[in-house]
């Protein structure tokens, strides 16, 4: 079984690395060190001109919890229908209601908004409050897929959640993403079946600049600073890729 590593990155040079890791499909988002925010349209173009390889996008008007206001998810169908029309492969996108349930009105909405383009269920799924019960509406509403860590920040250690949604997907896509060791990789395929493999694969970096504040000046939190970049790891992508090859 051909195993798919779906790398998310919110920049060219971090696409590249990515491809060059041995990507077999991208997701562009912007904001990506914070979880992840829809991306600029110009940035999917950019990463299209330079790769052949499928492009997807998130879908996510800010950082935080995915239960949005009204001129939010105005925004996220307005967004959907531009991505649609810029030519995304899928689109990934999640809303949930105050009590934890999968807006699944909403969610309708989006599908609609996103045309023919496929829509996959974001990481709105692992903060829900019944995963079966969400899963099973994902697949009523025609999704594209499920985006998952089994509601753990390990995914191994979501692995018992991720096997039961594989045996019972019906066909709908689960893509499994969350913190795993390449060493891990060949366990937790055997136990779970698990295909689609999301990483972003990130590290920090050292800025180019040669001049340097001696105290912050910015706004930014106290654990990141002006002088860090994250981008994608070309030998942490290629562990994983390797890992899963190794499994087949």
């Amino acid at each position: 079984m051909n195993r798919v590593l779906e790398v998310c990155v919110d920049g060219v040079d971090s696409a590249l690395k990515a491809m060059r890791a041995g990507a077999d499909r991208l997701v562009v988002c912007s904001d990506l060190i914070l979880g992840g925010t829809t991306p600029d349209v110009n940035l999917f173009y950019e990463v299209r001109n330079h790769l052949d390889l499928p492009v997807s996008v998130l879908i996510r008007p800010r950082c935080g919890d995915y239960c949005y206001t009204p001129g939010e998810f105005e925004i996220m169908k307005n967004d959907a229908a531009m991505f649609h029309d810029a030519g995304a492969d899928s689109l990934l996108a999640g809303i949930l209601m105050p009590d934890g349930a999968l807006d699944v009105l909403r969610m309708d909405e989006l599908v609609v908004a996103a045309k023919k383009t496929p829509l996959i269920l974001n990481r709105a799924f692992d903060f829900c409050r019944s995963p079966a019960e969400a899963f099973e509406q994902a697949k009523m509403m025609g999704l594209g897929g499920v985006l998952t860590s089994g509601q753990c920040r390990r995914c191994y250690d979501g692995r018992g959640l991720i096997a039961q949604m594989i045996l019972n997907a019906d066909g709908l896509e689960v893509d499994v993403t969350g913190e795993i060791e390449p060493r891990e990789l060949s366990a937790f395929c055997r136990v779970t079946a698990a295909r689609v493999f999301h990483f972003s694969g990130q590290k920090k970096t050292d800025s180019s600049m040669t001049y340097r504040k001696e105290r912050p000046v910015g706004e930014l939190p106290s654990s990141m600073d002006e002088y860090s970049v994250w981008e994608t790891d070309l030998q942490k992508l290629a562990a994983v890729r390797a890992a899963l090859d190794a499994g087949e």
